[in-house]
């Protein structure tokens, strides 16, 4: 808020602009957000049905229910942030995300305690339940609220180069991100699943927090600072304008043709990707390929998306984001047909591969820099709240979507064609997802 932006410094004294300091601050806040990411949960999953004895169903049926729950809170949540900034919305999502990892290290006693006095509530339902409320905080803290609120806090910090902000952060979280499997599950290893969460319960709940306190702030304007620091006097190119001239509300976004066009295709995404992620042995064993084969395609896809997400953050800058929302879909088609192809041989597993990269990379680019583009600052956090709620909402499906299409047929063809109808139908439709503040 306004009147604590100086405290303890004030950012208008900093060395340098400021922004550079709330881009890395932002990153750092994203990467806090793995715990509660799809790949931070998916590396305790094998513990968690060993030690609980859940079966993988209910698992997955509880982090499905756990997500949507996140998913529908989201709205109300971007609200609180347009109300409280990101520096107060930031230290509450760290410390309850802390919070819930601890309650997490402690559910397998919760479970028994709860099945020992309720009489009529078995202990393998008490831990389905306990499971649903854990998974909806850390969804929700970490994916949907600290990742929120780390996100717009830097593209409130820089207007013509919005684009690039996001392309550097975009490379160290997708590093970050394609990592943490790997430092997790060591983690793991050496402290076991619960000595592994309460570590980074202890990190989010006294280290994070006190960072977001020390570092955190929501706008330059507060801080007595200008977007980008030091503007230049005429701009090198045409630029597309970076604001519109008035601030849409959530319900005046909601009425345009290109908000819904933007989340689809950002919700299309969220639920193919998390789909194949959970299930990928699985996808990769029916048409087959070893699970070897399977892990690897992790990896160049990552780079690929590193390459595509600074090239694109940099180009945002300067052309609309229709044609970048055309080059996503274009990558989704590529993968999804990839897919329903896979058993073909080795073109169809690098198109997975590739359709993967390039619409990871510019998920990452569209999600962050669209919506202040379109709709500007003032309710930046309902309008992407809201819009995350569905992506979030996606990626809570995509498992269960995946799971149902190998159960009715033996194999991922049906979940593949569905996609990719949605994918060519979105990409049709981003030839008309102009800014609608720009009359064309």
């Amino acid at each position: 808020m306004k009147k604590f932006c100086n405290i303890p410094f004030p950012p208008s004294r900093f060395p340098v602009f400021y922004g550079w300091m709330i881009l890395a601050a932002g990153t750092i806040g994203v990467l806090m957000s793995i715990p509660g990411q799809t790949m931070g949960v998916s590396a305790f999953t094998e513990n968690l049905l060993r030690d609980l004895e859940i079966s993988r169903n209910h698992l997955s049926l509880a982090y499905l229910f756990g997500t949507i729950g996140s998913g529908l809170l989201i709205t109300r949540a971007g609200r609180y942030y347009d109300r409280y900034g990101a520096r107060i919305m930031g230290f509450i999502a760290g410390g309850i995300l802390g919070i819930m990892l601890l309650f997490l290290t402690r559910i397998d006693r919760l479970a028994a305690f709860l099945s020992y006095h309720i009489s009529s509530m078995s202990i393998e339902l008490s831990t389905f339940l306990l499971l649903i409320f854990g998974f909806w905080g850390i969804r929700f803290f970490g994916q949907g609220l600290l990742t929120m609120v780390s996100r717009n806090m830097v593209m409130k910090w820089f207007d013509k180069r919005r684009g690039f902000a996001n392309g550097i952060m975009g490379i160290f979280v997708s590093f970050g991100f394609s990592y943490a499997p790997k430092f997790l599950n060591e983690m793991i290893e050496q402290r076991e699943w619960k000595g592994a969460w309460l570590l980074l319960a202890v990190i989010l709940g006294l280290g994070f927090v006190t960072f977001v306190l020390l570092f955190y702030r929501d706008n330059p304007y507060d801080c007595k600072c200008q977007p980008d620091g030091k503007l230049r006097k005429k701009p090198i190119l045409d630029n597309p304008p970076s604001l519109p001239p008035v601030d849409y509300t959530l319900l005046e976004a909601k009425k345009t043709r290109v908000f819904w066009i933007f989340t689809m295709a950002l919700a299309l995404n969220a639920l193919y990707i998390s789909g194949l992620i959970f299930h990928v042995v699985s996808v990769f064993g029916s048409a087959g390929f070893s699970s070897r084969e399977a892990i690897n395609i992790f990896l160049p896809a990552s780079v690929i998306a590193i390459i595509f997400q600074f090239l694109g953050g940099w180009l945002s800058d300067f052309i609309k984001l229709k044609y970048l929302l055309l080059v996503y879909m274009l990558a989704m088609i590529i993968t999804t047909t990839g897919l329903f192809f896979l058993k073909a041989g080795q073109f169809p597993y690098w198109m997975v591969i590739t359709g993967n990269g390039i619409s990871g990379g510019m998920y990452v680019l569209i999600v962050a820099v669209t919506w202040p583009r379109f709709f500007g600052l003032k309710n930046l956090g309902a309008i992407s709240g809201f819009s995350l709620s569905w992506i979030v909402i996606g990626s809570a499906l995509g498992p269960y979507l995946f799971s149902l299409s190998y159960e009715s047929t033996g194999n991922y063809n049906p979940i593949a064609i569905l996609s990719l109808v949605a994918a060519v139908v979105l990409f049709f439709m981003s030839f008309k997802a102009d800014n609608p503040a720009v009359k064309t």
